[in-house]
Protein backbone atom coordinates (compact mmCIF):
# COMPACT_ATOMS: atom_id res chain seq x y z
CA UNK A 1 0.00 0.00 0.00
CA UNK A 2 1.22 3.49 -1.05
CA UNK A 3 -0.56 6.72 0.22
CA UNK A 4 0.85 10.47 0.71
CA UNK A 5 -2.56 12.06 2.22
CA UNK A 6 -1.66 15.40 3.27
CA UNK A 7 1.71 15.33 1.46
CA UNK A 8 0.73 16.41 -1.29
CA UNK A 9 -1.24 19.82 -1.03
CA UNK A 10 0.33 22.56 -1.53
CA UNK A 11 3.29 23.76 1.01
CA UNK A 12 2.18 25.63 4.24
CA UNK A 13 4.14 27.10 6.88
CA UNK A 14 3.29 28.38 10.76
CA UNK A 15 5.06 31.59 11.74
CA UNK A 16 6.87 32.33 14.59
CA UNK A 17 9.97 31.38 16.53
CA UNK A 18 9.50 28.56 19.35
CA UNK A 19 5.30 29.05 19.11
CA UNK A 20 2.97 26.07 20.57
CA UNK A 21 2.15 24.93 17.27
CA UNK A 22 -1.11 22.71 16.51
CA UNK A 23 -1.61 21.25 13.11
CA UNK A 24 -3.85 18.32 11.80
CA UNK A 25 -4.03 16.45 8.15
CA UNK A 26 -6.82 15.27 8.93
CA UNK A 27 -9.59 17.37 10.54
CA UNK A 28 -10.24 15.82 14.14
CA UNK A 29 -6.79 14.35 14.22
CA UNK A 30 -6.05 16.53 17.38
CA UNK A 31 -7.69 15.37 21.05
CA UNK A 32 -9.32 18.67 22.67
CA UNK A 33 -8.69 19.03 26.06
CA UNK A 34 -5.98 16.31 26.56
CA UNK A 35 -2.62 14.89 25.23
CA UNK A 36 -2.96 11.02 25.66
CA UNK A 37 -6.88 10.20 25.17
CA UNK A 38 -7.58 6.02 26.32
CA UNK A 39 -7.92 6.10 22.02
CA UNK A 40 -6.70 8.25 19.22
CA UNK A 41 -9.06 9.42 16.50
CA UNK A 42 -8.33 7.43 13.32
CA UNK A 43 -6.80 5.07 15.11
CA UNK A 44 -3.50 6.88 15.77
CA UNK A 45 -0.81 6.41 18.32
CA UNK A 46 -0.03 9.28 20.66
CA UNK A 47 3.67 9.61 21.17
CA UNK A 48 5.76 12.69 22.89
CA UNK A 49 8.76 14.12 21.46
CA UNK A 50 10.97 15.73 23.96
CA UNK A 51 13.76 18.24 23.06
CA UNK A 52 14.71 19.42 26.30
CA UNK A 53 14.84 17.77 30.27
CA UNK A 54 10.81 17.26 31.27
CA UNK A 55 11.90 19.83 33.83
CA UNK A 56 13.37 22.60 32.10
CA UNK A 57 12.11 26.08 32.74
CA UNK A 58 8.63 26.55 30.91
CA UNK A 59 10.17 29.25 28.64
CA UNK A 60 13.22 26.72 27.83
CA UNK A 61 11.15 23.16 27.69
CA UNK A 62 10.85 22.46 24.25
CA UNK A 63 8.35 19.01 23.39
CA UNK A 64 5.78 18.26 20.98
CA UNK A 65 3.07 15.40 20.80
CA UNK A 66 2.58 13.82 17.98
CA UNK A 67 -0.45 11.55 16.70
CA UNK A 68 1.05 8.78 14.03
CA UNK A 69 0.56 6.19 12.47
CA UNK A 70 2.85 3.87 13.86
CA UNK A 71 4.83 4.26 16.92
CA UNK A 72 8.74 5.65 16.54
CA UNK A 73 9.66 2.27 18.35
CA UNK A 74 8.72 -0.18 15.63
CA UNK A 75 11.49 -0.58 13.59
CA UNK A 76 14.28 -3.71 13.44
CA UNK A 77 17.65 -4.09 15.66
CA UNK A 78 20.00 -1.31 14.80
CA UNK A 79 23.12 -2.16 14.06
CA UNK A 80 26.74 -0.04 13.23
CA UNK A 81 27.46 1.21 9.39
CA UNK A 82 30.19 2.95 8.04
CA UNK A 83 30.33 6.37 8.78
CA UNK A 84 31.79 8.02 5.92
CA UNK A 85 32.64 11.28 5.98
CA UNK A 86 30.78 11.48 9.41
CA UNK A 87 33.63 11.90 12.11
CA UNK A 88 33.32 13.37 16.02
CA UNK A 89 36.73 11.97 17.24
CA UNK A 90 37.57 15.54 17.92
CA UNK A 91 39.84 15.03 21.34
CA UNK A 92 41.96 13.08 18.99
CA UNK A 93 42.75 15.89 17.14
CA UNK A 94 45.75 18.12 17.81
CA UNK A 95 44.97 21.61 16.18
CA UNK A 96 47.46 24.17 15.95
CA UNK A 97 47.11 27.94 15.69
CA UNK A 98 47.23 28.47 12.22
CA UNK A 99 44.43 30.14 9.82
CA UNK A 100 43.26 27.63 7.25
CA UNK A 101 41.31 28.24 4.11
CA UNK A 102 39.60 25.78 2.40
CA UNK A 103 37.92 25.92 -1.66
CA UNK A 104 34.05 24.82 -1.86
CA UNK A 105 34.32 21.01 -2.02
CA UNK A 106 33.55 19.71 -5.64
CA UNK A 107 30.48 18.31 -6.44
CA UNK A 108 29.91 14.43 -6.59
CA UNK A 109 30.28 12.24 -9.84
CA UNK A 110 28.87 8.93 -8.03
CA UNK A 111 25.10 8.62 -6.75
CA UNK A 112 25.49 10.31 -3.39
CA UNK A 113 22.41 11.57 -0.94
CA UNK A 114 22.56 14.06 1.47
CA UNK A 115 23.74 12.10 4.64
CA UNK A 116 26.20 9.83 2.26
CA UNK A 117 27.75 13.80 1.28
CA UNK A 118 28.42 14.56 4.83
CA UNK A 119 32.31 15.68 5.52
CA UNK A 120 33.28 16.91 9.02
CA UNK A 121 35.04 19.66 8.67
CA UNK A 122 36.01 19.79 12.40
CA UNK A 123 33.67 21.08 16.04
CA UNK A 124 34.37 20.21 19.63
CA UNK A 125 33.17 19.00 22.90
CA UNK A 126 31.24 15.61 22.33
CA UNK A 127 27.49 14.05 21.85
CA UNK A 128 28.20 12.50 25.25
CA UNK A 129 28.43 15.61 27.19
CA UNK A 130 25.93 17.18 25.45
CA UNK A 131 27.93 20.03 24.98
CA UNK A 132 29.68 21.65 21.42
CA UNK A 133 29.18 21.70 17.99
CA UNK A 134 30.29 19.56 14.71
CA UNK A 135 30.73 21.59 11.28
CA UNK A 136 30.03 20.40 8.03
CA UNK A 137 30.11 20.25 4.67
CA UNK A 138 27.20 18.25 2.20
CA UNK A 139 27.30 17.39 -1.52
CA UNK A 140 24.30 15.37 -2.97
CA UNK A 141 23.03 14.43 -6.38
CA UNK A 142 20.41 12.36 -5.40
CA UNK A 143 17.50 12.33 -3.50
CA UNK A 144 16.96 9.67 -0.07
CA UNK A 145 15.35 6.91 -1.83
CA UNK A 146 13.85 5.03 1.04
CA UNK A 147 16.03 6.18 3.85
CA UNK A 148 15.20 8.34 6.77
CA UNK A 149 17.70 9.78 9.10
CA UNK A 150 17.64 10.98 12.47
CA UNK A 151 20.50 12.69 14.92
CA UNK A 152 20.29 11.60 18.48
CA UNK A 153 23.02 13.50 18.90
CA UNK A 154 22.33 17.59 17.95
CA UNK A 155 19.75 19.91 16.43
CA UNK A 156 21.17 20.34 12.60
CA UNK A 157 21.84 23.99 11.40
CA UNK A 158 21.25 23.32 7.63
CA UNK A 159 22.97 26.39 5.64
CA UNK A 160 22.87 25.59 1.80
CA UNK A 161 24.79 27.14 -0.66
CA UNK A 162 23.92 25.76 -4.11
CA UNK A 163 20.84 23.89 -4.95
CA UNK A 164 17.23 23.56 -3.55
CA UNK A 165 16.09 20.92 -1.07
CA UNK A 166 12.54 19.41 0.09
CA UNK A 167 12.86 18.21 3.63
CA UNK A 168 10.71 15.79 4.47
CA UNK A 169 9.88 15.30 8.25
CA UNK A 170 7.56 13.94 10.76
CA UNK A 171 6.46 17.10 11.28
CA UNK A 172 5.83 18.88 7.84
CA UNK A 173 7.38 19.65 4.72
CA UNK A 174 10.15 22.46 4.15
CA UNK A 175 11.05 23.73 0.56
CA UNK A 176 14.87 25.64 1.31
CA UNK A 177 16.91 27.43 -0.89
CA UNK A 178 20.36 29.15 -0.64
CA UNK A 179 19.86 32.15 1.53
CA UNK A 180 17.61 30.32 3.73
CA UNK A 181 18.49 28.22 7.15
CA UNK A 182 16.37 25.15 8.56
CA UNK A 183 17.07 23.60 11.80
CA UNK A 184 15.64 19.83 12.59
CA UNK A 185 15.39 19.15 16.19
CA UNK A 186 17.87 16.68 17.80
CA UNK A 187 16.02 13.06 17.00
CA UNK A 188 13.59 14.35 14.20
CA UNK A 189 13.58 11.49 11.58
CA UNK A 190 13.32 13.27 8.11
CA UNK A 191 14.38 12.72 4.54
CA UNK A 192 16.45 15.01 2.24
CA UNK A 193 14.54 15.18 -1.61
CA UNK A 194 16.58 17.63 -4.24
CA UNK A 195 14.63 19.98 -6.06
CA UNK A 196 17.80 20.86 -8.66
CA UNK A 197 20.41 18.34 -10.05
CA UNK A 198 22.94 18.67 -7.63
CA UNK A 199 23.49 20.25 -4.06
CA UNK A 200 25.88 21.83 -1.35
CA UNK A 201 26.19 23.52 1.54
CA UNK A 202 26.49 23.46 5.24
CA UNK A 203 25.45 21.71 7.83
CA UNK A 204 25.95 22.65 11.76
CA UNK A 205 25.39 19.76 14.48
CA UNK A 206 24.57 21.69 17.87
CA UNK A 207 25.31 19.02 20.60
CA UNK A 208 24.04 21.92 23.23
CA UNK A 209 20.92 23.47 24.24
CA UNK A 210 18.26 24.10 21.46
CA UNK A 211 19.14 27.40 19.46
CA UNK A 212 17.02 30.10 20.26
CA UNK A 213 17.14 34.26 19.42
CA UNK A 214 19.46 36.50 21.32
CA UNK A 215 18.08 38.71 23.89
CA UNK A 216 17.87 42.64 22.01
CA UNK A 217 18.99 44.72 25.18
CA UNK A 218 19.71 48.48 23.91
CA UNK A 219 18.41 48.11 20.61
CA UNK A 220 15.41 47.67 22.19
CA UNK A 221 12.12 45.42 21.07
CA UNK A 222 12.60 45.38 17.13
CA UNK A 223 15.50 43.99 14.89
CA UNK A 224 17.87 41.51 13.90
CA UNK A 225 15.60 38.14 12.78
CA UNK A 226 12.46 38.84 13.90
CA UNK A 227 10.19 36.24 15.48
CA UNK A 228 7.21 36.29 12.78
CA UNK A 229 9.80 35.38 9.79
CA UNK A 230 10.55 31.74 11.30
CA UNK A 231 8.48 29.31 9.36
CA UNK A 232 7.02 26.02 11.27
CA UNK A 233 5.16 23.46 8.27
CA UNK A 234 2.28 22.46 8.94
CA UNK A 235 1.55 18.62 9.53
CA UNK A 236 1.55 16.42 6.34
CA UNK A 237 2.03 12.44 6.77
CA UNK A 238 3.12 9.21 4.21
CA UNK A 239 1.12 5.95 5.06
CA UNK A 240 3.58 3.91 3.22
CA UNK A 241 4.78 -0.04 3.83
CA UNK A 242 7.72 -1.50 2.20
CA UNK A 243 11.10 -1.78 2.44
CA UNK A 244 12.92 0.93 4.04
CA UNK A 245 15.87 2.19 6.52
CA UNK A 246 16.41 4.14 9.32
CA UNK A 247 19.82 5.46 9.91
CA UNK A 248 20.30 6.91 13.07
CA UNK A 249 23.45 9.15 14.07
CA UNK A 250 24.08 8.06 17.57
CA UNK A 251 27.08 8.96 19.86
CA UNK A 252 29.11 10.14 16.86
CA UNK A 253 28.61 6.97 15.07
CA UNK A 254 26.15 6.11 12.17
CA UNK A 255 23.62 3.13 12.70
CA UNK A 256 21.27 1.69 10.56
CA UNK A 257 18.03 0.18 11.12
CA UNK A 258 15.48 -1.98 9.22
CA UNK A 259 11.80 -0.16 8.55
CA UNK A 260 8.77 -1.90 6.88
CA UNK A 261 7.13 1.67 6.93
CA UNK A 262 7.81 5.49 6.31
CA UNK A 263 8.39 7.26 9.94
CA UNK A 264 6.80 10.25 7.65
CA UNK A 265 3.49 9.08 9.47
CA UNK A 266 2.38 11.74 12.01
CA UNK A 267 -1.12 12.86 10.90
CA UNK A 268 -1.71 15.57 13.46
CA UNK A 269 0.83 17.31 16.23
CA UNK A 270 0.95 20.37 18.87
CA UNK A 271 3.74 21.85 20.55
CA UNK A 272 7.32 23.89 19.97
CA UNK A 273 9.93 21.09 19.38
CA UNK A 274 9.96 21.35 15.64
CA UNK A 275 11.73 22.23 12.61
CA UNK A 276 11.89 25.60 11.03
CA UNK A 277 12.98 27.79 8.19
CA UNK A 278 14.42 31.38 8.18
CA UNK A 279 14.95 33.54 5.19
CA UNK A 280 18.46 35.40 5.37
CA UNK A 281 17.20 38.21 3.62
CA UNK A 282 15.02 39.35 6.37
CA UNK A 283 17.31 40.12 8.52
CA UNK A 284 17.02 43.57 10.11
CA UNK A 285 20.70 44.77 9.72
CA UNK A 286 21.70 47.35 12.56
CA UNK A 287 24.95 49.04 12.09
CA UNK A 288 26.91 52.15 12.91
CA UNK A 289 25.83 55.68 11.81
CA UNK A 290 28.23 57.82 12.79
CA UNK A 291 32.24 56.00 13.41
CA UNK A 292 33.41 52.58 13.62
CA UNK A 293 32.65 48.62 12.54
CA UNK A 294 30.57 47.58 15.05
CA UNK A 295 31.02 44.26 16.71
CA UNK A 296 29.99 41.18 14.76
CA UNK A 297 27.34 40.48 17.94
CA UNK A 298 25.08 42.81 16.13
CA UNK A 299 24.57 39.90 13.47
CA UNK A 300 23.56 37.62 15.17
CA UNK A 301 20.60 35.30 14.04
CA UNK A 302 20.70 31.73 16.23
CA UNK A 303 22.70 31.53 19.98
CA UNK A 304 22.67 28.20 21.65
CA UNK A 305 23.51 29.66 25.43
CA UNK A 306 25.64 27.91 27.65
CA UNK A 307 26.04 27.52 31.79
CA UNK A 308 27.69 30.90 31.55
CA UNK A 309 25.98 34.30 31.47
CA UNK A 310 26.88 36.40 28.17
CA UNK A 311 29.31 33.34 26.67
CA UNK A 312 27.65 31.29 23.92
CA UNK A 313 28.01 27.38 23.12
CA UNK A 314 27.43 28.11 19.60
CA UNK A 315 26.45 31.44 17.80
CA UNK A 316 25.44 31.69 14.09
CA UNK A 317 26.08 35.05 12.56
CA UNK A 318 25.26 36.81 9.26
CA UNK A 319 27.38 39.21 6.85
CA UNK A 320 24.03 40.29 4.81
CA UNK A 321 23.69 43.29 2.24
CA UNK A 322 23.78 46.38 3.86
CA UNK A 323 25.07 50.70 4.00
CA UNK A 324 28.14 51.95 5.40
CA UNK A 325 27.92 54.93 6.28
CA UNK A 326 30.52 55.30 9.27
CA UNK A 327 32.81 58.46 8.28
CA UNK A 328 36.72 58.84 8.77
CA UNK A 329 36.25 54.59 9.86
CA UNK A 330 38.18 52.21 8.13
CA UNK A 331 34.83 50.32 7.53
CA UNK A 332 35.69 46.69 6.82
CA UNK A 333 36.04 44.58 9.74
CA UNK A 334 39.14 45.36 11.81
CA UNK A 335 42.09 43.05 12.57
CA UNK A 336 41.32 41.08 15.87
CA UNK A 337 42.34 38.27 17.84
CA UNK A 338 39.26 36.97 19.52
CA UNK A 339 38.56 34.18 22.46
CA UNK A 340 36.12 32.52 20.93
CA UNK A 341 37.08 30.38 17.46
CA UNK A 342 35.45 30.90 13.95
CA UNK A 343 34.13 28.87 11.20
CA UNK A 344 32.89 31.25 7.84
CA UNK A 345 31.56 30.17 5.07
CA UNK A 346 30.14 32.31 2.16
CA UNK A 347 27.55 31.71 -0.05
CA UNK A 348 26.90 33.78 -2.48
CA UNK A 349 28.92 37.13 -4.00
CA UNK A 350 32.51 38.57 -2.26
CA UNK A 351 32.90 38.57 1.62
CA UNK A 352 33.71 42.83 2.49
CA UNK A 353 37.57 41.68 4.20
CA UNK A 354 38.72 39.32 1.51
CA UNK A 355 39.52 40.69 -1.86
CA UNK A 356 40.25 36.86 -3.60
CA UNK A 357 40.60 33.59 -2.36
CA UNK A 358 37.53 33.00 -0.62
CA UNK A 359 34.74 31.61 -2.59
CA UNK A 360 30.74 30.98 -2.36
CA UNK A 361 30.91 27.21 -1.12
CA UNK A 362 34.21 27.16 0.68
CA UNK A 363 35.12 28.38 4.20
CA UNK A 364 37.97 29.64 6.44
CA UNK A 365 39.22 28.84 10.14
CA UNK A 366 40.01 30.92 12.24
CA UNK A 367 41.03 29.78 16.43
CA UNK A 368 41.13 31.06 19.26
CA UNK A 369 43.32 34.32 19.40
CA UNK A 370 44.87 33.39 16.16
CA UNK A 371 45.09 37.12 14.47
CA UNK A 372 43.03 37.48 11.15
CA UNK A 373 41.38 40.64 9.44
CA UNK A 374 41.12 41.70 6.05
CA UNK A 375 43.55 40.93 3.31
CA UNK A 376 46.34 43.42 2.02
CA UNK A 377 44.08 44.32 -1.14
CA UNK A 378 40.77 44.97 1.19
CA UNK A 379 43.37 46.90 3.57
CA UNK A 380 45.11 49.80 1.40
CA UNK A 381 41.84 49.98 -0.64
CA UNK A 382 39.80 50.78 2.34
CA UNK A 383 42.39 52.87 4.13
CA UNK A 384 42.05 54.89 1.09
CA UNK A 385 38.30 55.12 0.50
CA UNK A 386 36.10 58.17 0.49
CA UNK A 387 34.11 58.04 3.73
CA UNK A 388 32.25 60.89 3.21
CA UNK A 389 30.08 59.37 0.73
CA UNK A 390 28.01 56.17 2.01
CA UNK A 391 28.66 52.53 0.42
CA UNK A 392 26.61 49.95 -0.12
CA UNK A 393 27.54 45.94 0.18
CA UNK A 394 25.54 44.03 -1.93
CA UNK A 395 25.48 40.33 -3.60
CA UNK A 396 26.83 39.05 -0.69
CA UNK A 397 26.19 36.84 2.26
CA UNK A 398 28.89 35.06 4.64
CA UNK A 399 27.75 33.73 7.60
CA UNK A 400 29.96 32.23 10.50
CA UNK A 401 29.80 29.52 13.04
CA UNK A 402 31.19 31.02 16.51
CA UNK A 403 32.03 28.96 19.71
CA UNK A 404 33.36 29.51 22.76
CA UNK A 405 35.96 26.08 22.58
CA UNK A 406 38.82 25.68 20.12
CA UNK A 407 37.50 23.85 16.85
CA UNK A 408 39.45 21.03 15.77
CA UNK A 409 39.56 20.16 12.31
CA UNK A 410 39.48 16.48 11.51
CA UNK A 411 42.18 14.68 9.65
CA UNK A 412 40.15 14.29 6.16
CA UNK A 413 40.09 18.31 6.55
CA UNK A 414 43.11 18.91 6.86
CA UNK A 415 44.51 16.09 3.96
CA UNK A 416 41.60 17.66 1.39
CA UNK A 417 42.69 18.80 -1.75
CA UNK A 418 40.55 21.93 -1.27
CA UNK A 419 42.85 23.01 1.62
CA UNK A 420 44.55 26.09 0.51
CA UNK A 421 48.08 26.28 1.34
CA UNK A 422 48.91 30.03 0.61
CA UNK A 423 46.46 31.40 2.76
CA UNK A 424 48.71 33.18 5.12
CA UNK A 425 49.94 35.16 2.40
CA UNK A 426 47.24 37.17 2.20
CA UNK A 427 48.68 39.24 4.93
CA UNK A 428 52.30 39.02 4.36
CA UNK A 429 51.58 42.16 2.18
CA UNK A 430 50.51 44.51 4.82
CA UNK A 431 53.75 46.17 5.29
CA UNK A 432 54.89 48.92 7.77
CA UNK A 433 53.34 52.51 7.19
CA UNK A 434 55.22 54.14 10.45
CA UNK A 435 56.22 57.14 9.77
CA UNK A 436 57.64 58.77 13.41
CA UNK A 437 58.32 62.09 12.11
CA UNK A 438 54.49 62.82 10.45
CA UNK A 439 51.47 62.48 12.70
CA UNK A 440 48.05 62.60 10.60
CA UNK A 441 45.61 65.48 11.64
CA UNK A 442 42.91 63.96 13.76
CA UNK A 443 39.03 64.17 12.63
CA UNK A 444 37.21 65.93 14.81
CA UNK A 445 33.83 63.84 15.79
Amino acid sequence: MVSRQGAQRALEYQSGFGNHFASEALAGALPQGRNSPQRCAYGLYAEQFSGTAFTAPRHANRRSWLYRIRPAAVHGRFRRVAAGGIDNGFAAQQPSPNRLRWSAPPLPRAATDFVQGLSTLGGNGSPDANSGCAIYWYVANRSMRGRYFYDADGELLIVPQLGRLLLLTELGRIELAPLEIAVIPRGLRFAVELLDPAARGYVCENFGAPLRLPDLGPIGANGLANPRDFLTPVAAFEDRTGRFELLAKFAGALWSAPLKHSPLDVVAWHGNNAPYKYDLRRFNTIGSVSYDHPDPSIFLVLQSPSDTAGVDELDFVIFPPRWLVMQDTFRPPWFHRNVASEFMGLIEGVYDAKAEGFEPGGGSLHNCMSGHGPDAATFEKASSADTEQPAQLSGTMAFMFETRAIIRPTRRALQSPQLQQDYDAAWQGLRSHFTPTARRARRRI
